[in-house]
């Protein structure tokens, strides 16, 4: 695992060798990483015992700040600094989407294991490099994993089990849905998020890439055709004074609330995105992702329906599945509650009593879990950077589609 850690006492955790930790990037889903490293440790019983290595932003006085507040050991300012560190043997990426491919080829290539945050990529492109690199890097003993952590939802593990054993029989449809309402003021500014060139996409890139996947995991098939609509509302938004790159000195998104009213840039990403698919079976499914769903904050839903009954998850209610069992006498069928919290449920042996529900900071514990036990078994991942890489091919096929969909004209009364 590297070399000896900073900080180590002899035998701690009953000699359990170390797993040095660096992250890169530490705004929000830093610090949700950051949870989910800091506790896993202390929930799970782990062959290897997870470090706090190292973090890395750009701007030193705040990335300290974050080490300090969060436990990380020591902080950095250049990432390729984190990499080359011999107490560093797993680098997290949590950076905007057009960082993704340096790191982790880099990182793969210094012999690191890798966590990277979805989506994988930019790019096909960027996509299909990184997973040749992960392929390669596997057979040298290195691990590589993409953040999808709404599979890590007990709830969702569970259904995909159920799924897995028959209970839905041959599956029929999948509908899903993302919504929120975080852009629905057009004061509101040119965040890294709303521009292509750092982001890859909006709305697509960032709640499509999560029900993409999370609809491929739970019908355990991939998407193979979808026909696609997207559309940007808001096409100009206000430039941060000083700040005209969306960023701010730390490279994390900036909302510009202090400044004073400022030029206009142009949105190059889209606000939403709604298309339809086929699974490799038949099965048909419906996708909507969007940032324009006034009042809805975080609303992740998720329903499929097979020849043999139906399960439906919402993530604002995440310790739920819905579950529908056809083959029981119309008299007294449809669908009911099933409360995910039982010890026999994914995850939830190390947690709870039954009836005291988890949250959405668990995911990243979960998540921690699942790879710190894939690399002590010297074992893939997942999902992997070729999960990843499929995720990425759906998002570019629903880019081509709606941009072939993109005119429209008016039949004359």
């Amino acid at each position: 695992m590297g070399q000896p850690h900073q900080g180590e006492e002899a035998g701690a955790e009953a000699g359990k060798p170390p797993l040095g930790v660096g992250l890169i990037g530490y705004a929000f889903m830093g610090a949700a990483h950051s949870q989910g490293w800091r506790t896993v440790g202390h929930v799970f019983d782990l062959p290897l015992r997870p470090v706090l290595a190292a973090v890395c932003g750009r701007d030193g006085q705040a990335v300290r700040a974050m080490a300090d507040r969060h436990g990380w050991a020591a902080a950095e300012t250049d990432w390729r600094a984190l990499i080359a560190r011999d107490d560093v043997d797993l680098v997290d990426i949590c950076t905007p989407g057009d960082s993704h491919a340096e790191i982790a080829l880099a990182a793969l290539a210094a012999g690191k294991h890798v966590l990277c945050e979805k989506p994988l990529a930019n790019s096909v492109a960027e996509a299909e490099a990184m997973t040749r690199a992960a392929e390669d890097a596997a057979r040298r003993g290195q691990m590589s994993m993409v953040g999808f952590n709404y599979r890590r939802v007990p709830a969702t593990s569970l259904a995909r089990s159920m799924v897995a054993e028959g209970r839905l029989g041959a599956l029929r449809h999948v509908r899903v849905t993302y919504c929120q309402d975080w852009l629905v003021d057009r004061e509101f500014p040119l965040t890294w998020r709303l521009r292509r060139e750092l982001a890859g996409s909006g709305a697509l890139g960032d709640l499509g890439a999560h029900i993409v996947d999370l609809a491929q995991f739970l019908a355990g098939e991939p998407v193979t055709g979808v026909s696609a609509l997207t559309e940007t509302f808001v096409r100009e938004r206000p430039l941060p004074v000083g700040a005209s790159s969306g960023l701010s000195a730390a490279g994390v998104p900036d909302d510009g609330a202090d400044d004073p009213p400022a030029a206009l840039g142009t949105v190059t990403v889209d606000d939403a995105a709604l298309f339809t698919g086929r699974f490799a079976s038949g099965a048909l499914a419906s996708f909507e992702a969007t940032r324009f769903a006034t009042g809805r904050k975080n609303a992740l839903r998720i329903e499929l329906n097979g020849e043999r009954g139906s399960l439906a998850f919402d993530l604002e209610r995440l310790n739920e599945l819905s579950y529908h069992d056809h083959t029981e006498p119309g008299a007294y069928a449809g669908f009911r509650r099933i409360l995910v919290t039982e010890p026999g449920h994914p995850y939830l042996d190390a947690w709870w009593p039954p009836g005291h529900g988890l949250g959405y900071e668990h995911t990243f514990t979960h998540q921690a879990r699942d790879l710190v036990l894939a690399i002590a078994a010297d074992r893939p991942p997942l999902p992997s950077f070729a999960d990843g890489l499929q995720v990425q091919r759906v998002l570019a096929a629903v880019e081509e589609s709606a941009a072939k969909n993109s005119v429209y004209t008016p039949v004359p009364a």
